[in-house]
């Protein structure tokens, strides 16, 4: 873990944006004009999917994928000026909120400004041609490395940036370097020595198939190096499994709890149900009691939590990467409230600084979980039913009646049990009458 990484994390909410299929405009102005409401559901740090010029050459759909960048240093004139651009992040700030900024670092578009420029800073194939290393990903090429010349062209654009955002997501970070990504980390940290690191980490699968093909490929043990976040995919796919009905509860719970061990003591997760790479989870948890028990999970984790946009209205679509496709925002399945309560509920001091852990209850489809505070005396307990079963979990809490923090209501611990309702429980110890 980066040494400096605050623990404090774990108290935000990530709210992801995709600028083109934000809106019909798709445009910085029109984010502009919604900040309000995204402020509302809680929202600490909003992420900005990548802003700049789309590559043509190669192109995927009609109007490209925005991971297909042709200039690290200049916005996409479709989506506004850079003064649209600078006036959206003031307006962030003005309202309390960060803005982080996606960096794509593997590749760039095969008619980029650094392929005109710089030839010399690509990933050459056998045959001395430019190409990419992981053959779907056919509206790119891959940067090379080895090249000392190209890690100073990529650190100024960071700096360039950190000067006027908080921080960057980086895409499929595990391909650069860890070196790179360490250097480039002290390095921004002179002109923004508060830059928030944010890695999307991969999956276990896609780590052994590119170590098989000889290509290098960071874990998250070592991504935690240099990054303050990373991804949830080292359990994602077990996840995926459970409620898909190929995996027991209990193996994923177990995978939770690893994490715990694993990682630094200050490891951050950013844990989520979708983003613009997985399905809607309204797609896939079929009921309503599962979406919202999940979704409650999420903020409870250890963890950053993070929501991408349209997943307040229950969208079940996901934007597509290569055409104009906007999201849903009618408001006919909104769930912004329980997101609001749910993202007060992150902010307790409990959930930055606790020893955490699972239990998982597999006959009845449930999960118990604690946060134990380190340095308060306060205990926050969630009980999650995934499974719409009827029964009574255990709980280490006193008998008594406790205020669900969820909703607001009264729920009775007696003989150390509750019984499991379709609204997700979460309870704070000294809160029994």
């Amino acid at each position: 873990m980066a040494v400096n990484t605050s623990k404090k994390l774990r108290n935000q909410i990530i709210y992801s944006i995709f600028v083109r299929n934000y809106s019909e405009a798709g445009t910085f102005a029109a984010v502009r004009a919604d900040l309000d409401r995204i402020k509302a559901l809680g929202t600490d740090i909003i992420w900005l999917m990548p802003i700049y010029p789309i590559g043509k050459v190669q192109r995927k759909g009609s109007v490209g994928s925005p991971y297909a960048i042709a200039d690290y240093r200049k916005v996409d004139p479709a989506l506004g000026t850079q003064e649209d651009f600078v006036q959206l992040v003031e307006q962030i700030h003005a309202r309390g909120m960060k803005c982080i900024l996606d960096i794509v670092y593997n590749h760039t578009s095969p008619d980029s400004w650094l392929v005109a420029h710089h030839p010399e800073y690509f990933y050459r194939k056998p045959d001395g041609s430019l190409g990419n290393r992981v053959g779907d990903w056919t509206d790119v090429i891959d940067l090379d490395y080895a090249n000392r010349d190209l890690w100073e062209y990529q650190i100024e654009t960071l700096q360039m940036w950190a000067k006027i955002v908080d921080g960057f997501r980086c895409d499929v970070a595990p391909l650069v370097p860890l070196s790179f990504w360490k250097e480039a980390r002290e390095r921004v940290a002179e002109v923004n020595p508060d830059c928030i690191w944010l890695s999307e980490s991969v999956e276990p699968t896609f780590i052994r198939s590119l170590r098989g093909q000889g290509i290098a490929a960071l874990s998250d043990s070592e991504i935690y190096q240099a990054f303050d976040m990373a991804y949830d995919y080292d359990i994602h796919h077990i996840f995926r499994d459970y409620v898909d009905g190929k995996a027991p509860l209990q193996k994923y719970v177990d995978a939770v709890n690893m994490q715990e061990v694993i990682y630094p003591d200050n490891y951050v997760k950013a844990r989520f149900l979708e983003n613009h790479d997985q399905d809607r989870a309204a797609s896939f948890l079929k009921t309503d009691a599962a979406l919202r028990n999940w979704t409650a999970f999420v903020y409870f984790q250890k963890g950053a939590a993070l929501i991408y946009a349209g997943q307040e209205n229950q969208n079940t679509h996901r934007p597509s990467l290569f055409e104009k496709d906007p999201i849903c925002m009618d408001g006919k399945h909104d769930i912004s409230p329980l997101l609001t309560r749910l993202a007060g509920i992150k902010k307790l001091p409990v959930m930055a600084d606790s020893s955490y852990s699972l239990t998982a209850v597999p006959e009845l489809g449930a999960v118990v979980g604690v946060h134990r505070g380190i340095h308060c005396a306060k205990q926050l307990v969630g009980v999650f039913s995934f499974e719409d079963k009827q029964g009574t979990v255990c709980v280490p809490l006193q008998d008594g009646i406790y205020q669900n923090l969820v909703n607001g209501e009264d729920v009775t611990v007696q003989n150390g049990q509750i019984l499991l309702s379709a609204c997700p429980v979460i309870a704070e110890t000294g809160e029994a009458r």
